[in-house]
């Protein structure tokens, strides 16, 4: 088993406060970096920063920029018997794409900085949609999305078949209203076959839920099963597509 990671604390990164997990061995590819880009929760939510840490001990440096400037949503809103909670009202104070992009830009631009050459990107939920924009834009050398919301479906698919470079992985589950069943396989139609040349994959977890690679619930054997595999797919999908 793997030593916990070297560093694992928020940090200052372009004034930015970003979670930072280092891995314990020295030569871990100083070039590279996993940027994480959580679910609305962000960095209240633990799960997310334990998910960090299991990445920089598979061996990479890890970084997860607070994407809300200090207001995500509250870690126990949609718990059961809690007052209803307008994510609506939330995603517009603040949080739209047009006011998280810039968060991302200044904290690539700072590593860049500091050599970073390489960024290898998983998002989750809120997260999936900037993964997707990265690789748009060609920022990005490897995706990964984990029950993104925010896409515009079928259209983001097609975008990303004709625009993007990063090899995409999606980790899907069975019950997700915002990458359902039709959606999935849409996905494969689009960008499965050898569609898009760089790389395509799509896991697929039965019994899971939206949210279910951060939050699921591990008392259930199959969300548990999902979790764990969704994690193992995204560090293989890390190490076979990240290789100079």
């Amino acid at each position: 088993m793997r030593a916990y990671p070297k560093v694992c604390e928020v940090e200052k990164i372009a004034g930015i406060d970003s979670y930072v997990a280092v891995p314990t061995e020295e030569d871990y590819p100083k070039d590279t970096v996993i940027l994480f880009l959580s679910d609305a929760f962000g960095l209240e939510l633990v799960n997310n920063k334990l998910l960090a840490d299991d990445f920089a001990r598979n061996g990479w440096k890890v970084v997860v920029p607070d994407l809300f400037n200090g207001d995500p949503v509250p870690k126990d809103a949609f718990n059961p018997g809690a007052k209803p909670y307008d994510i609506m009202k939330w995603l517009h104070s603040g949080h739209t794409p047009a006011d998280v992009r810039p968060i991302i830009d200044k904290v690539i631009a700072a590593l860049k900085e500091e050599g970073v050459t390489k960024f290898l990107a998983t998002g989750y939920c809120f997260g999936g949609r900037f993964v997707f924009d990265l690789a748009f834009d060609k920022v990005i050398d490897v995706a990964v999305v984990s029950h993104p919301s925010l896409l515009e479906l079928p259209q983001d698919l097609e975008k990303y078949r004709t625009t993007a470079e990063a090899p995409l992985l999606i980790n899907s589950a069975s019950n997700d209203d915002r990458l359902n069943l039709e959606q999935q396989a849409n996905a494969d139609r689009i960008l499965g076959n050898g569609n898009f040349a760089p790389g395509y994959k799509r896991e697929h977890f039965e019994g899971c839920n939206h949210g279910f690679a951060v939050r699921g619930d591990l008392s259930n054997p199959q969300v548990k099963a999902g979790k764990e595999g969704a994690f193992r797919a995204t560090v293989t999908w890390f190490k076979n597509n990240s290789k100079a």
